[in-house]
């Protein structure tokens, strides 16, 4: 394995003799590779793989650049190989690049083996993982490589590291913007949404410049819904409809508190609708949830606890779960993540649908145009969606809808210097972010 260590007490390249030993081996074809001098204050710092290659193995050259100058490959992810011309290999797709922001975190170090490993994309598709972190957190993000090594996933063919997003969205097709500020004693909400606003607008940007053009985005960073406003606004290359705020977690949750009451297994329970922000004034719908098959109103007949309990139990499921736990959640959240890709990427049961955070332009619900809101969708498994329109409302779901659609038209109009959209005019009507955000 080779290791391009970024200290900023040494200058040379160390590659380790497990390396050597390992490009003893024969292959069919490889990369070449090389490992600049790598500086801790090196403003775009970057270890990456890039597919080339070669009739025969060679060593890899150890070479001295200029501080601004690119690494080529990280370790074992330096061969790659053809897979066309390997028998077990040959039959798989087209290798897909995924782009992954707060790649050293707590999320991340669930999620990024979970993709690796085939769960997400299925065992026929070869992956590269393109991770984003911070100058802090960079050698954080080697180790997070280095563990993706020592795991020997067959799917995961190239591996890159770095802090600028225009080198690491290059050719993402798809990006998982996972990295933001929380929020610390005292932070108003208005300015929790300035500073992650300013984030997700660079990396809108850096999207829009370097990432396919129909590149899937999904944003998990919070306040997520505005977040993705705010990342989708700057870039108007990239249709809107392929932006996401992550809300299958309060779906999830939901789910889970309906099977409990029904006294049923979680796979009976379908048709789970969150409505709005992925805020404590998120909808869990109920009125249009099925229990094996029946409406839940049918089922669990207690329709104050429904309104009351149930719905508080999932808008404050986070904030219970860090009182247990002692910090937010994130294995949870990473499988809700792989829940919103594979929903998108498989066709959607029929009768079913899921929970995502999209553009409202065009909706069939009269909801507001021009933000992000969650809100049911069902998909061919094409990566695209479409919105549902077979639901119905009583006064008491859209009396809830019109409170989480007017703080998501508050949260946009206090970032509107992020959007484009003229001065930015903060009138938030409560405090309620997750405490998750706190």
């Amino acid at each position: 394995m080779a290791v391009a260590e970024l200290n900023p007490a040494f200058t040379k390249t160390h590659l380790h003799s497990s390396q050597l030993s390992f490009l003893s081996r024969s292959v069919p074809t490889h990369q070449h590779c090389a490992f600049p001098t790598l500086h801790r204050n090196q403003q775009h710092a970057r270890i990456s793989c890039s597919v080339t290659q070669q009739n025969q193995v060679q060593a890899p050259a150890v070479q001295t650049q200029e501080p601004n100058s690119k690494s080529d490959c990280y370790g074992v992810f330096c061969l790659t190989y053809d897979l066309k011309a390997e028998e077990e290999t040959k039959s798989w797709k087209k290798l897909i690049n995924i782009a992954v922001s707060g790649a050293a975190g707590m999320i991340s170090n669930h999620l990024l083996f979970k993709l690796a490993s085939g769960e997400v994309f299925g065992p026929d598709q070869p992956i590269a993982l393109k991770l984003l972190g911070s100058e802090r957190s960079i050698q954080a993000l080697e180790g997070v490589a280095m563990e993706l090594e020592d795991s020997l996933f067959p799917l995961l063919r190239e591996v890159s590291i770095g802090i600028d997003p225009y080198e690491v969205f290059q050719d993402a097709e798809w990006a998982l913007l996972i990295g933001a500020k929380p929020r610390g004693p005292g932070m108003e909400r208005a300015d929790l949404l300035d500073i992650n606003g300013q984030i997700f607008a660079e990396q809108g940007k850096a999207l829009n410049a370097v990432a396919s053009r129909n590149v899937k985005v999904i944003v998990v960073g919070n306040p997520c819904n505005t977040n993705a406003l705010i990342c989708m606004k700057n870039a108007p290359n990239i249709p809107a409809k392929n932006f996401h705020a992550l809300t299958r977690l309060d779906e999830n949750r939901a789910k889970c508190q309906l099977a409990l009451k029904a006294g049923v297994f979680y796979d009976k329970v379908s048709n789970v609708t969150i409505w709005g922000n992925h805020s404590t004034t998120q909808v869990p719908d109920f009125l249009n949830a099925k229990i094996d098959g029946l409406p839940v109103i049918d089922v669990i007949k207690d329709r104050k606890w429904l309104e009351q309990e149930f719905t508080e139990m999932v808008q404050k499921r986070g904030g219970v779960l860090i009182q247990k736990w002692g910090r937010s959640s994130a294995a949870s959240t990473a499988v809700s993540i792989v829940d919103a890709i594979r929903s998108l990427v498989t066709p959607t049961p029929k009768g079913d649908w899921f929970s995502s955070g999209v553009y409202t332009d065009g909706n069939p619900y009269g909801i507001a145009e021009g933000i992000v809101f969650s809100m049911p969708c069902r998909s061919k498994g094409d990566g695209d969606y479409e919105l549902v329109k077979d639901v119905i409302f009583d006064d008491y779901l859209r009396n809830r809808i019109a409170k989480t659609e007017a703080e998501l038209l508050a949260e946009k109009r206090c970032v509107a210097h992020l959007t484009g959209e003229g001065i930015a005019v903060c009138d938030l009507p409560g405090d309620t972010m997750l405490p998750g955000e706190m």
